[in-house]
């Protein structure tokens, strides 16, 4: 199992230098055996915590979804 970052703006995978300069705007991500891939979610990109779809509506930037 290993970790990626994504940026919580685009969604898009980001460098660990990246996600060093922008903690608060990207989030580190397990993946690996183990995910179904079959739910969707979201996180604070500064937190990592999971938050609900209307925080995720309300503040675009600072979250993002995933499938789980």
């Amino acid at each position: 199992m290993g970790t990626v970052n994504r940026s919580a703006r685009s969604g898009r995978f980001v460098s660990n230098a990246a996600a060093a300069r922008w903690p608060g705007k990207t989030t580190t991500e397990r993946v690996g055996s183990g995910t179904s891939n079959r739910t969707t979610v979201n996180r604070s990109a500064s937190t990592g915590r999971f938050v609900t779809q209307r925080a995720a509506d309300g503040n675009p930037g600072g979250t993002i979804s995933q499938r789980v």
